[in-house]
């Protein structure tokens, strides 16, 4: 399984990606382009991208249910969901799943995230019926015991040393967002805190799917070498007898104002020392796409590193080499909260305090100085170049019509995103610098290497 934790941008898009037998359908919405939209009676969407250059598709069921909708003492049950769904249904038994999809000559996966969780198959055109009928059977089916319970979970707790305790970077990832947030579930790991899941039961997974996967908390997404009506058919044949059910209730669970600026130690075995500076910032609200500063806020971290030669890496990496990489992160995208985040991996004999400092002349240049005209030119013309080559890939347009419509916004909505983000100016880009990147809203993380076992035996 794709355990993801990364971080998808909307400029990361931009720069690679009641039931019935008989159901009702809305007037379908469609583009220029081929996307087609339907929604059935029993709250399922449908989303089909025609893209007829190769007899090949993609087909993707989205789930709005990710580790922002876990509760305290169940974290990481999503992504243990993700895991248990390919354990059998009365139909098909466990471990079935994948054999039969690659017995059809397809690849198929799953992935977590906060906002949501994603399940995917790609064949040649004319077996896409044939993982639908597979995949609507466990949208509903879903029958694994407690003895595949408890191999899995075992599994997944593996997981979790490999990707996160042994993982220094993952660590101190980990740590500054249980830091940075307060009361957002953003502060969970989506794999979850390993005492939870050694805690974790059967009865917590199931609950789980019985609660959140229903159709109407549900997208299905098929892009490529396809039909819309015929396509349209089979899914009403296949999704449209599933019953929806009322989903739980969603806190809202609003992260206070913080205060002041947070600071965390991790004491982890390492090679080099690590820091990360991550700051409170606003994302793109649904229904407001006119609103400036989140794509500023983009643009802003393509301006520190969005290229070879971007700010950081040519002065921190390059000129002063005080730091062998660096990485900005930031998601106008999402469900919850947001982060603009720097990571940087420190060079030999360079300290914290050199690595913080750097970051912040950077960033006092961009307060102070602004950012040129040619700097945002490069960067959208890659921004648009990027896009044309990314929707050459059938499965990156499906991943970004689907993460879109998660954080509850619309295909509909990224060629405007787009022709926005175009619009912003220098001036924009230096004013959200200005506005945001204050101490009062940071979070500062620094990973303190520690010898690793191997390197003190030898010392001995």
């Amino acid at each position: 399984m794709v355990n993801s934790q990364m971080r998808s941008t909307l400029l990361q898009f931009f720069l690679f990606f009641i039931a019935c037998s008989q159901c009702a359908w809305a007037a379908p919405a469609s583009q220029p382009g081929g996307t087609h939209e339907y929604q059935f009676s029993n709250g399922l969407k449908l989303i089909i991208q025609e893209d007829h250059r190769a007899p090949t598709v993609a087909h993707m069921v989205w789930y709005r249910a990710g580790s922002m909708d876990e509760m305290n003492g169940r974290t990481g049950v999503a992504h243990v969901l993700e895991h248990m769904m390919f354990k059998g249904t009365e139909k098909v038994k466990a471990g079935e799943f994948s054999r039969l999809v690659a017995a059809l000559g397809g690849r198929e996966n799953a992935f977590t995230s906060r906002d949501y969780t994603a399940y995917f198959q790609q064949v040649e055109k004319s077996k896409l019926n044939e993982v639908m009928k597979l995949e609507a059977d466990r949208m509903s089916n879903l029958n694994f015991d407690d003895a595949e319970f408890l191999k899995e979970i075992q599994v997944v707790m593996e997981e979790r040393r490999l990707r996160t305790e042994d993982n220094p970077s993952s660590l101190l990832n980990e740590s500054l967002m249980a830091t940075a947030f307060m009361s957002s579930p953003y502060r969970h790991p989506v794999v979850g805190w390993m005492n939870d899941l050694e805690n974790m039961k059967a009865t917590d997974a199931r609950d789980w799917y019985r609660s959140w996967y229903a159709p109407n908390n549900a997208t299905v997404v098929i892009s490529g070498d396809v039909d819309p009506g015929q396509t349209r058919q089979a899914v009403e044949k296949y999704y449209g007898v599933i019953s929806a059910h009322e989903l739980p209730v969603r806190k809202p669970q609003i992260e206070p104002v913080q205060k002041g600026i947070k600071h965390v130690e991790v004491k982890a075995p390492a090679d080099s020392p690590q820091l990360a500076m991550a700051w409170k910032v606003p994302r793109l609200q649904v229904g407001v796409l006119d609103d400036v500063e989140p794509y500023a806020l983009e643009l802003l971290s393509a301006v520190l590193d969005g290229y070879d030669n971007a700010r950081l890496n040519r002065v921190m990496v390059k000129q002063e080499r005080v730091v062998n990489d660096v990485g900005v992160s930031y998601d106008m995208i999402s469900r919850g909260p947001e982060l603009f985040q720097i990571n940087v991996s420190l060079a030999k004999g360079k300290t914290v305090t050199q690595a913080e400092a750097s970051i912040r002349r950077a960033l006092k240049e961009i307060v102070q100085k602004g950012v040129l005209d040619s700097e945002l030119k490069r960067i959208k013309v890659r921004l648009l170049s990027s896009q044309i080559y990314k929707r050459d890939s059938i499965f990156g347009q499906a991943m970004e019509i689907g993460g879109m419509e998660m954080a509850g916004f619309s295909w509909r909505d990224i060629d405007p995103m787009l022709e926005k983000m175009q619009t912003i100016t220098p001036e924009q880009v230096q004013a959200v610098a200005k506005k945001y990147l204050l101490d009062e809203s940071l979070t500062i993380a620094v990973l303190d290497p520690q010898a690793r076992k191997s390197a003190v035996k030898e010392g001995r």
